[in-house]
């Protein structure tokens, strides 16, 4: 019996090792993500150029435009990283935001979790920026250095401010400095777009009419787009940043977690992660990724160049 299901064992993986379905095996790749992204871009060209199979629902069209939205950046169509895609910023982020909210923080750990979430934003927004014109390697690394100072600066100075106010009292005083890195973040995350993105304002960014053709290249569109991902950045900390202090001023004076002190940073942590799982949609449903803009608010040579009344164009994320 023994030789016998080892010989079925030793058919089945050979039989496997020669199915035409499965790619060739490599090490620490994920298999199945590989194969749907590839599926589902097949499947949104198939439908494009009219090619599509039979039986095809509108359920699996959706499906496969939103794979490969949340992987595939629409400019360059090239894969995002992971922790800079908008679907992996609640996990990659949410760690940064309980650093950024614990208690009686010392100078060097706000410098650091400024340094930190600044680093992570100014990826983000480099990764998910228009991408239809290039951008060289200088004006991240100005965003970069301009949105971490810019950070760093605002969160120690309020800090000191909070510090010499003498009319606080303790509890006060940290209950205030607890909403400290709302500010400090929030003006940071406008520096950080502005600059990170600075060069779509020079030399404009592409919109495109109905049917996806190029009309020509705007720089009013470019200020529009990176006007309203500002405004989402100013919109996704206010949750984030704002609601974990209060609910946790609440919860530390609950009975179980002034028996348990140990529990407040798990608390904290999950208080964190329900306050991004709201913001994040929130903020970023307030502007469609690709936006809509009347030819008649762009330039003269753009509203000559289309019949078309109004125009698209990626704002970025």
């Amino acid at each position: 019996m023994a030789d016998t299901a080892t010989t079925a064992s030793a058919a089945a993986a050979s039989a496997a090792n020669t199915s035409t379905d499965a790619p060739p095996f490599q090490l620490g790749k994920p298999r199945f993500q590989q194969r749907r992204l590839r599926e589902a871009v097949q499947l949104l060209e198939d439908y494009k150029h009219g090619t599509l199979r039979p039986g095809v629902t509108n359920e699996q069209l959706w499906s496969a435009q939103k794979i490969k939205q949340a992987i595939l950046h629409p400019d360059t169509n090239e894969k995002i990283f992971m922790p800079f895609r908008m679907s992996g910023y609640i996990p990659f982020g949410t760690p940064i935001v309980v650093g950024l909210l614990l208690p009686n923080q010392t100078l060097a750990s706000t410098v650091f979790w400024q340094w930190l979430n600044q680093s992570h934003n100014a990826c983000v927004n480099y990764a998910n920026r228009n991408a239809t014109k290039p951008s060289p390697a200088s004006k991240f690394i100005q965003g970069y250095l301009g949105a971490v100072i810019s950070a760093v600066s605002i969160a120690v100075g309020l800090n000191v401010l909070v510090q010499k106010a003498n009319k606080f009292t303790p509890a006060t005083r940290l209950l205030v400095q607890r909403f400290v890195p709302f500010p400090a973040v929030a003006s940071a995350n406008i520096c950080n777009v502005v600059l990170m993105r600075y060069g779509e304002l020079e030399e404009g960014i592409d919109v495109l009419d109905g049917d996806g053709n190029l009309v020509g290249s705007s720089k009013i569109a470019a200020r529009h787009a990176l006007l309203e991902t500002a405004l989402t950045r100013v919109v996704l900390p206010m949750p984030i940043l704002v609601l974990p202090p209060i609910v946790m001023s609440m919860l530390e004076k609950t009975a179980l977690l002034q028996a348990r002190p140990r529990l407040l940073l798990p608390v904290q942590s999950l208080v964190c992660l329900a306050a991004f799982g709201l913001a994040l949609p929130l903020a970023i449903s307030l502007f469609p990724q690709m936006s809509e803009i009347e030819t008649s608010q762009l330039e003269p040579e753009i509203a000559r160049a289309t019949s078309s009344r109004t125009v698209v164009y990626n704002k970025g994320l």
